[in-house]
């Protein structure tokens, strides 16, 4: 009687293994790639990488949430602490597959379900950038997650719900290609939904609330409603909003403020031509209430 209880079980354990297991498309494809560095800084700007990970990259930031507590790690090019030895193929998958290169699931507080939608190029062009950055040693203490979040495996199902990599709301053949620039920056190295749409029990994005304002990941406030509603930028024209991307002043001449700081201060520095395509991206999307 005994035998079919634990049956039951090895299966249920082996099916949980295997649906839960990391998966990483390899690098095959990278092999051509030539990196960019100059395109690489861009991105690098376009991601706000410092604002989470330092100016340095040295990491440490502690961040707050339902699930426990998020240290940002090192991401300079120091080989024992940062990312200084990772591969290519190793950076690819874990800016889109969200994998270390030891084999481990990374926590989705790393936001790459958006930079799952980044280019393979760019993805490279990244990696070249940071790797002339000066490496710096700091060792950045591990995460403080309560059980079951504290379970890293089960991300792999959290993955199979939430990670894709396919534009979001406007139809996948937009073919202006100042709108389908904007997408591309703002869902993918941009991760403008990361802060700016609210998530489910399970920390998943609710597409229903694309863009619709937050509450805030720092637990101070909230990330507002950026869709063009009468709760959000309706009023806001599309110079309006490459201005503030731009200068950080608001058409009421408010100033930008809190975790938006850094982020404006990194936006600034990219081409005019991008700044507009957030902006006319932002302007298409289907308006959103934030109620």
């Amino acid at each position: 009687m005994w035998r079919k209880p634990i049956l039951l079980a090895l299966l249920l354990a082996a099916g949980f293994f295997w649906l839960t297991r990391p998966q990483t498309p390899g690098s095959h494809d990278l092999a051509n790639l030539t990196p960019d560095v100059a395109n690489g800084e861009l991105v690098f700007h376009a991601a706000s990488c410092a604002a989470c990970h330092g100016e340095d990259l040295r990491g440490g930031l502690e961040l707050a949430s339902p699930f426990g507590l998020f240290r940002v790690p090192n991401i300079s090019p120091d080989a024992e602490t940062g990312i200084g030895g990772w591969t290519l193929g190793e950076f690819h998958n874990a800016m889109q597959q969200g994998v270390s290169p030891a084999g481990r699931h990374y926590y989705p507080a790393f936001p790459y379900t958006s930079y799952a939608r980044m280019t393979a190029q760019d993805v490279a062009d990244l990696k070249a950038y940071i790797d002339q950055q000066t490496p710096v040693q700091n060792l950045v203490a591990g995460h403080e997650l309560a059980f079951p979040w504290n379970i890293r495996r089960g991300i792999g199902l959290w993955k199979r719900r939430y990670l894709d990599a396919r534009p979001q709301l406007l139809p996948a053949d937009v073919t202006d290609p100042v709108l389908s620039r904007g997408r591309y920056l703002a869902e993918g190295a941009g991760h403008c939904t990361e802060c700016h749409t609210a998530r489910d029990r399970f920390g998943g994005i609710l597409r229903q609330r694309w863009l619709a304002g937050a509450p805030s990941l720092d637990g101070e406030g909230a990330a507002p409603n950026i869709t063009p509603h009468a709760d959000g930028l309706a009023a806001w024209s599309l110079k309006d909003i490459t201005y503030y991307l731009e200068k950080g002043f608001t058409p009421d001449f408010d100033t930008v403020g809190g975790s938006m700081v850094k982020v404006q201060e990194n936006l600034a520095r990219l081409p005019a031509g991008d700044l507009e395509a957030l902006a006319v991206y932002l302007k298409s999307l289907p308006p959103q209430s934030n109620n």
